[in-house]
């Protein structure tokens, strides 16, 4: 599978440790896809020129992701300030608002469609704002799309007749929660729902028939990234083979790895949080 991915990009700002690390729904899910497939994965999205991006570049880089259509602006790249509980689990105190991604919002132009046809699945997210370009995209690509928490009506209807795929997270929702926002989910048009549940793993439905995942145990070093790799090991098998259980397991398996270490792929990087520009 060839995948692209558009959309956020941020460093995550770990104050505990001073350092920042590469991330961002859209930019995590084309690097773990590329690590994951034979074909090159792709990211599109817009960076600043500050160190942050700069690190971006240099880790995107040396993954061998496809970044020949990234646009680089004046300003500051998109910055999370991040701390973890005992657990390992993530606590986000504060950010730039997505920097100049945020501010600017993606412009694609007819060179743009042409590079997007060559790819076999197109994913972004809720924080990438690309809504307005989902219905002329899902007219030359499949479409996954990650909700993160974001379970408005209007926002379902604006999103889900254009996408293919939908990942929620649901880690506060109950099952039969769950259920309901998927049957929701499938009746706007999207033929696969999946809510990631935190440590109760994962329930999929394709078409109204309804599969679970439980999570893989691992040793918990840092959960951020996970339900973004869960996505990638889900995504990378499904998309080729169709067969549901097996897509499922892969997922489960790459968000327990994940865990694993810091930052949702890695490449910690020293930064001094004098130049972060972070609000809460």
């Amino acid at each position: 599978m060839k995948l692209l991915a558009i959309g956020d990009n941020v460093v995550d700002y770990y104050k505990d440790q001073g350092k920042i690390y590469p991330g961002g729904n859209a930019l995590n899910v084309a690097v773990l896809c590329n690590r994951l497939n034979h074909k090159q994965s792709s990211y599109m999205g817009i960076l600043g020129n500050d160190e942050a991006a700069i690190h971006v570049l240099e880790s995107l880089r040396q993954e061998t992701v496809d970044i020949s259509r990234i646009r680089q602006a004046v300003g500051e790249n998109g910055m999370a300030v991040v701390t973890l509980d005992e657990e390992g689990d993530r606590i986000f105190v504060g950010s730039n608002k997505g920097g100049v991604q945020s501010r600017m919002g993606i412009v694609l132009d007819e060179q743009d469609f042409d590079y997007i046809r060559q790819h076999d699945l197109l994913h972004t997210s809720v924080y990438s704002r690309l809504e307005h370009h989902l219905p002329k995209l899902s007219q030359v690509i499949d479409i996954a799309f990650d909700f993160s928490t974001n379970q408005e009506e209007p926002y379902l209807q604006q999103v889900c007749p254009h996408i293919s795929y939908a990942f929620f997270s649901g880690s506060g929702l109950t099952e039969p929660e769950c259920v309901e926002l998927i049957g929701k989910v499938h009746s706007l048009g999207t033929k696969v729902v999946c809510i990631t549940r935190g440590g109760e793993g994962a329930i999929l439905s394709i078409e109204n028939e309804i599969y679970k995942q439980p999570i893989i145990p691992t040793s918990v070093v840092d959960t951020l990234g996970a339900g973004d790799s869960f996505i990638a090991g889900f995504l990378s098998s499904y998309v080729q083979e169709k067969n549901v259980k097996q897509a499922l397991h892969i997922g489960a398996t790459v968000a327990s790895q994940t865990c694993q270490y810091y930052g949702a792929f890695g490449y910690g990087k020293d930064y001094t949080s004098d130049s972060a520009i972070v609000r809460s």
